[in-house]
């Protein structure tokens, strides 16, 4: 039978297809079938298929080169131990189909779906018209009615035309990589900015994956000249959602003028912001709550923190920063979701200080640093200052850790300062991992810096010794007659505010 044919009997199935979607009874939690394609990377041997249900074997599907699906989530396989740890001037490696698709597989689980069976197949290239190959859609389609599955996700962008034929063909709904990340944003936002930016990247989204029904639903003109088909509803729904990104693009940009205005009082008073950057799930929220004692959501579930969050720290030095927690980065974010969110991005732009989070027990890590960089590079942002934080060193085993904090305490390193560190029991190389972690913070900042200084202050002035003990570090004191004298350090900026009291250099 040939492919044509294939997909006519595909089509000739549309009425059960779609009594099967109705028919179906509605679920608290959706039920997903994952699918994972890798292009390019020639014939490889078939993995076996485990499902909750007999899957074919790829013999008898010449699209299928790797089928393999099971009930429950599988961990992907682990890199050598020395691939977690960085090294300074090596290419990030790309991550694996088996690990791509263990990220997807925790992306449906922070959507709240249900995986009951993933398949992974390699093919030379993409197919137009369905990604996959007909063969394949054909086992999809009965992996999907065995399972009793809700959605098929695909862990790749599909274009209108595939996503139009895939849905046909398959007896349940589709949705592709772009839409369950932008699923996943919808579910977590909170504030109005936040759900302004979902919005906005849904419509543009949806935009050029319109379809329309034709002129039996056209508009017909008033005047002469106009008694042809007129506007279809097509072109209808392309203008009303057009007039609504408009609508959110003006809301967004108020939005922009009060964190400008925000921004202009805050920097009035000389306090700079730190910003939390990284991949997803590698716990900025946990060392946010940690540093700040806020109480944000902290979850192991990817984009868990939508919405920025603001604290004021103390540094070691007595300086105050204000330490910003942003939205997780991911592998392919989508690019519309880079430009809705740059509102909430511009934390990141403003920061002096960027404290990139990583998370040190993964196997795939340098992947992921190159992902952050790379949306850090569409900011504006890649020249700032930078702290790699290796967090969740709790979970390495006992001889990496240690290696890891032998490599740190070696010296200074060309990569930049690295603090291995866990936000949730506070370990570090030398016990302390968050008083290293803030140690690294005063010297990366350059604004404001830290200087030292010799006071002479008359005990009567309680306003001038409160301030010099709340603002500074006093590393030696000596009383002589009604005066005190003080050997201090600390911002240059409340030193300057007590240079009458200073003692001149001989």
């Amino acid at each position: 039978m040939s492919r044509g044919e294939q997909r006519a009997g595909l089509a000739g199935n549309e009425p059960a297809r779609v009594a099967a979607k109705l028919l179906r009874p509605q679920r608290g939690v959706e039920r997903a079938v994952l699918v994972g394609v890798d292009f390019g990377r020639g014939r490889a041997s078939a993995s076996g298929a485990r499902s909750d249900s007999a899957c074919s074997n790829s013999e008898s599907n010449p699209d299928s080169e790797i089928p393999g699906s099971e009930s429950s989530p599988r961990s992907a396989p682990r890199r050598s131990s020395s691939s977690r740890l960085p090294a300074h001037g090596a290419a990030a490696p790309a991550l694996t189909p088996e690990e791509s698709l263990a990220e997807f597989r925790e992306l449906t689980l922070s959507a709240g779906g249900e995986v009951v069976a993933e398949l992974l197949q390699r093919r030379p290239k993409p197919d137009p018209a369905t990604l996959i190959g007909s063969g394949k859609v054909e086992e999809i389609a009965g992996i999907a009615a065995s399972t009793e599955a809700d959605l098929v996700l695909f862990d790749h962008d599909l274009s209108p035309t595939q996503l139009r034929n895939l849905e046909a063909a398959l007896p349940c709904r589709v949705l592709d990589r772009t839409q369950l990340i932008l699923d996943i944003f919808a579910r977590h936002a909170r504030t109005r900015e936040g759900q302004l930016q979902v919005e906005l990247a849904q419509l543009q989204y949806l935009l050029p994956r319109l379809t329309g029904r034709g002129q039996a639903m056209s508009q017909l003109g008033g005047g002469i000249g106009t008694r042809g088909p007129g506007e279809t509803q097509l072109e209808t729904d392309r203008r009303r959602i057009q007039r609504r990104i408009d609508q959110v693009k003006i809301d967004l940009e108020a939005v922009r003028r009060v964190r400008k205005q925000q921004r202009q009082r805050r920097e009035a008073v000389p306090v700079p912001t730190v910003a939390l950057v990284g991949y997803t799930n590698a716990g900025k929220s946990t060392l946010f709550n940690t540093l700040t004692g806020a109480q944000v959501l902290s979850s192991s579930q990817m984009f868990a923190t939508l919405d920025p969050k603001l604290r004021a720290i103390e540094l070691p030095s007595r300086r105050k920063v204000l330490l910003s927690d942003t939205v997780g980065f991911i592998r392919n974010l989508p690019h519309t979701l880079v430009t809705s969110f740059r509102a909430t991005l511009e934390e990141v732009a403003q920061a002096e200080v960027l404290l990139h989070v990583r998370d040190a027990s993964s196997s795939y890590g340098e992947e992921q640093k190159a992902q952050v960089e790379k949306v850090l590079g569409e900011l504006d942002a890649l020249s700032k200052p930078r702290v790699e934080v290796l967090n969740k060193i709790d979970l390495l085993p006992e001889d990496e850790r240690a290696a890891l904090f032998a490599r740190v305490n070696s010296g200074p390193k060309p990569e930049g300062t690295m603090v291995p560190v866990s936000a949730l029991t506070g370990e570090g190389p030398n016990g302390n991992g968050l008083a290293a972690l803030l140690a690294a913070i005063d010297g990366a900042l350059y604004s404001d810096p830290v200087i030292e200084a010799e006071l002479r202050v008359p005990q009567h002035e309680g306003a001038a010794l409160a301030a010099i003990e709340a603002g500074m570090n006093v590393h030696a004191r000596k009383y002589e007659g009604n005066l005190v004298r003080l050997t201090v350090s600390g911002p240059a900026s409340l030193i300057g505010r007590m240079r009458r009291f200073r003692v001149r250099s001989e």
